[in-house]
């Protein structure tokens, strides 16, 4: 026996398709999306549902005459430190990179609304990213190493309806968040890390958002007070400023997951002011330039300092002096800053006529004087631990960035040609990948990890995350016999 069902796209399109009982929902779907002459989606029934493509019609109580819509979502794509991931439109997930899983885990991953990463490669002995992803049900998957919160079968049970999920990357160990429907917090992955939130848990309550340092979190109740569980070095404790954290509208947090394990928080209050805590030399003390924190509309933060965005257009800067925390060579030129951008220990801001200011360590973008004839109409920027990337107003792209550790970190020469009408970047502690207007990707890199130059690849994301995978295979294997100073291309 069989069934024929309408499907409806929202623009109103239509097409009627047919599928026997004993097939599964996916083959319904698949035959939709060739009868709408769309790209991959969910079949959502008339109660809102998304039909779970794995059963087969006849369990998933689709009927003869049944209405169904098809839904379509953009590609997202996140970025971990060795790879990337891409959540499709229709809810599943394709990865490319140094981001492993078994088939037990894939088999899970249907229906995915979010993906969380927890990972430190620098950390001597890293076997891996960990992975939290929320499901459609609001249910979660984790994978990884147990270490980064790779299992949380601790509190399975307890992860249901989650909303939301942070994670905090430590040295060699890390944890996630999660914020539940009811406004309740579960968390797992190692205690040190902010895995372990038993002794405030009584405190979150209606819980709003979450931030995350290296190895701590701190909650954003519904009153507008905070809570904060892990370790002290790390801003865990906020004792010390707890009757100024009233009224809080936004938190940021500077960690250094890669060498110091510390990190702190600022959090910007309703009067426009901001409360520092956590360790000083990341940020954690602003005493300096607290009569000048006034009407901050945004903080920004890197590894070891923060930038305000002042109401008037101007930046106000501290911690890390070397490292971002001292803007007075450029602080003339900070007017009318529009947006603000870090790399590990760099900050760029785009001003409103849209050339750039960068300060900070030059190894890690704070110096764009070599690029800065070239830093015009610039739109967007984005930033990998050691390195920048403009997207101006006619869709190319202007990188900067330095040597770190005596490896080459930007160098987009080979594929600077290409990148045209770029709309969005993605960037991995070791990658840039923009996004064209057409929906190619062009993926270079370099920084620690990656040398790998993609070009001509004209697909959908789930084409270029297919052939990535085994370009990676073969660029892993060829690793050591690469050189930094150029790139190999694996077409």
């Amino acid at each position: 026996m069989s069934v024929t069902v309408e499907v409806r796209l929202l623009s109103g399109k239509t097409a009627s398709v047919n599928a026997g009982l004993d097939e599964q929902v996916e083959l319904l779907k698949r035959r939709a999306q060739i009868a709408l002459q769309v790209g991959k989606g969910r079949l959502v029934d008339s109660f809102g549902a998304v039909l779970d493509a794995r059963v087969s019609i006849e369990d998933s109580c689709v009927k003869d005459g049944d209405s169904l819509t098809f839904h379509i979502s953009k590609a997202q794509v996140f970025a971990t430190r060795r790879g990337f991931i891409a959540l499709l439109g229709d809810g599943s997930v394709v990865a490319w990179g140094r981001v492993a899983w078994d088939s037990v885990v894939q088999e899970k991953l249907q229906n995915v609304q979010h993906i969380q990463s927890c990972g430190n490669e620098l950390a001597p002995g890293f076997c891996g990213s960990a992975f939290a992803a929320i499901l459609g049900d609001g249910s979660v998957v984790t994978w990884g190493p147990a270490a980064y919160g790779g299992d949380s079968r601790g509190v399975q049970e307890q992860l249901k309806n989650v909303q939301q999920i942070q994670s905090s990357p430590g040295y060699r160990e890390g944890a996630f968040a999660a914020i539940l429907g009811d406004g309740s917090v579960v968390t797992w992955g190692s205690a040190r890390g902010g895995g372990d939130s038993s002794a405030v848990q009584h405190q979150l309550k209606n819980v709003q958002q979450i931030q995350a340092s290296s190895g701590s979190f701190a909650a954003i109740l519904c009153d507008g007070s905070v809570v904060t569980w892990g370790d002290a070095d790390c801003g865990g404790d906020s004792s010390a400023v707890q009757e100024q954290l009233k009224n809080v509208q936004q938190i940021q947090a500077a960690r250094d997951s890669f060498v110091t394990f510390r990190g702190a928080f600022a959090a910007i209050l309703g009067d426009g002011s901001v409360v520092t805590w956590g360790d000083a030399d990341h940020g954690g003390d602003s005493i300096s330039v607290q009569a000048q924190l006034k009407n901050v509309q945004h903080v920004q933060a890197n590894h070891r300092s923060f930038a305000a965005l002042l109401g008037d257009g101007s930046v106000v800067t501290w911690g890390a002096a070397l490292k971002g925390g001292d803007s007075r060579a450029v602080q003339e030129q900070l007017k009318n800053v529009q947006q603000i951008q870090a790399s590990r220990f760099a900050v760029a801001a785009i001003l409103g006529n849209g050339s750039v200011v960068t300060w900070g360590a030059a190894d890690c973008g704070g110096d764009s004087s070599a690029v800065q004839d070239q830093l015009k109409n610039v739109q967007q920027i984005q930033a990998t631990a050691f390195a920048f990337a403009a997207i101006l107003g006619d869709g190319s792209v202007v990188c900067w960035g330095g040597l770190s550790h005596g490896r080459i970190v930007v160098r987009y020469v080979t594929v600077k040609d290409q990148l045209k009408n770029v709309q969005q970047i993605k960037a991995s502690e070791g990658t840039l990948q923009p996004k064209n207007y057409n929906g190619d990707y062009r993926i270079w890199g370099g920084g620690r990890w990656i040398v790998l130059c993609m070009a001509d690849v004209k697909a959908t994301v789930a084409k270029v995350a297919a052939q990535l995978r085994l370009q990676m295979m073969k660029a892993t294997q060829d690793y050591n016999k690469a050189t930094m100073s150029g790139w190999c291309a694996y077409l």
